[in-house]
């Protein structure tokens, strides 16, 4: 995963770097360096956050749920 598409999925998912960070467990130093193109993403961590964007972009947030006063 190049960096420029971990910061696009992160970007679908409206999550932060930190954000994944938490989500993993790791240091966001680590998801920084992942961002940035310093270090490789893992490809088990770049499968599942392709596929949750994926999901994401399939299923996005229904846009009817709230009432309007009249």
């Amino acid at each position: 995963m190049s960096p420029l598409r971990l910061r696009e999925a992160l970007s679908l998912l409206r999550w932060s770097q930190r954000g994944l960070a938490e989500a993993l467990g790791c240091d966001d130093r680590l998801v920084r360096r992942w961002a940035s193109g310093d270090a490789t993403v893992p490809p088990d961590v770049a499968t599942w956050l392709a596929d949750l964007a994926e999901a994401h972009a399939r299923r996005p947030a229904p846009e009817g749920w709230r009432r309007r006063s009249a």
